[in-house]
């Protein structure tokens, strides 16, 4: 048995929660900038209501509304100084994955004020500022960041997505309230859904898998699944009752993904958001039939612990996922091995798969699915 276990976030949940404990943010200090996107954070009410819960609470505010999908580390830079000129105690961030991830990168670019864009790659070679605290409000049902350190960014100038996972972005508090995800539209409540599912699969079959990610990964399975089946059998929204089972469902799968980080599917995913705009879920779920099939190799008995939590099995999964995925690409051979070249170095999401993973099996991959 391994009970080792590390969740420094003060999660709230519920309706109402934000406003009902906005007491909680004066922990934090007087000043903070919001940092979110265009339109999601407003249109959902999570926005209006961190800015009444900061006025209620007599805390100054300003807000940063530029991050895009695929935040941007010059976004993020901007929105670091921004913060520093304000005199801002804290980060909030609010939206979906994008601005979650933004806000995380924000509050160490706060910190450190002698930081260019490329310096936050580098956090674990070099001395800096812990990281200002942070407070996430979620709008979608899809990455679980209001639970867990990871940010994924991409540079502006080569488009590439990486990660970072210090322990000082960690959120501090994150007001987890479902009602908040109710106006996103069927395509994002699909990608999402996609999303969290390809974190709690992914993280359930990496070798880093022990007792406490299993617990949560299969509790995030069963909910997301429920809610992904419903999807495609109706093509249409689902009703609050499951909108709620997908919200929990994600931060159940961010806990595992927080612990055992994802597997090939998402490093190969990448390539289809940076290069063909495909959506991050639906992106990393393009090859989530070669990784169940891979994971009934290598693991069997926990593919099949994971279809008997679904109640279904491999090909319906299979089948279900595809439809919905619904990803149709070519590519030329010089294309992929271009593309996969990037993988002359294995990133730890090949090393943690089952059985492994090579730059020559993304290739094979690759050929199978796009070649022309």
């Amino acid at each position: 048995m391994d009970f080792n276990i590390k969740i420094p976030v003060n999660v709230i949940s519920g309706k109402g929660c934000l406003l009902n404990n906005s007491a909680m943010l004066k922990k934090y200090g007087k000043k903070c900038i919001i940092v979110t996107g265009g339109k999601s954070a407003r249109l959902s009410g999570a926005l209006g209501d961190m800015e009444k819960a900061l006025e209620k609470e007599n805390i100054d505010y300003t807000v940063y509304d530029k991050i895009g999908p695929n935040p941007r580390i010059d976004h993020c830079h901007e929105a670091g100084t921004l913060a520093r000129d304000f005199g801002a105690d804290f980060i909030v961030g609010i939206g979906g994955g994008s601005p979650l991830d933004a806000a995380k990168a924000v509050a160490v670019y706060a910190a450190n004020p002698s930081f260019t864009m490329e310096d936050i790659f580098a956090y674990g070679e070099n001395e800096r500022n812990r990281a200002l605290p942070l407070v996430l409000v979620g709008t979608t049902s899809g990455t679980g960041s209001e639970v867990g350190r990871v940010s994924v960014l991409t540079h502006p100038v080569t488009g590439r997505k990486r990660s970072i996972a210090p322990d000082d972005t960690f959120p501090s508090l994150s007001f987890a309230d479902s009602t908040y995800t109710e106006t996103m539209p069927y395509s994002v409540t699909v990608s999402t859904a996609l999303d969290a599912l390809a974190h709690a699969i992914e993280g359930y079959m990496s070798v880093k898998c022990s007792d406490i990610p299993t617990m949560f990964g299969e509790k995030a399975i069963a909910l997301i699944w429920e809610g992904l089946c419903y999807l495609h059998s109706t093509k249409s929204l689902p009703d609050e009752a499951l909108r709620e089972k997908l919200y929990y469902g994600s931060l159940y799968a961010g806990i595992t993904l927080s612990y055992c980080g994802t597997a090939f599917p998402h490093p190969l995913g990448y390539i289809l958001t940076e290069s063909f705009g495909i959506p991050h879920g639906k992106a990393c779920t393009t090859f989530m039939g070669d990784f169940i099939d891979r994971a009934a190799e290598h693991c069997s008995e926990k593919t099949q612990r994971i279809m008997k939590v679904m109640n279904t099995d491999i090909d319906t999964f299979k089948k279900v996922i595809d439809e919905l995925t619904d990803v149709h690409l070519t590519m030329t051979k010089e294309e992929i091995e271009g593309f996969c070249e990037r993988y002359n170095t294995a990133p730890a999401n090949f090393t943690f798969s089952p059985g492994g993973f090579t730059k020559e099996e993304a290739i094979k991959i690759f050929s199978e699915k796009f070649a022309e």
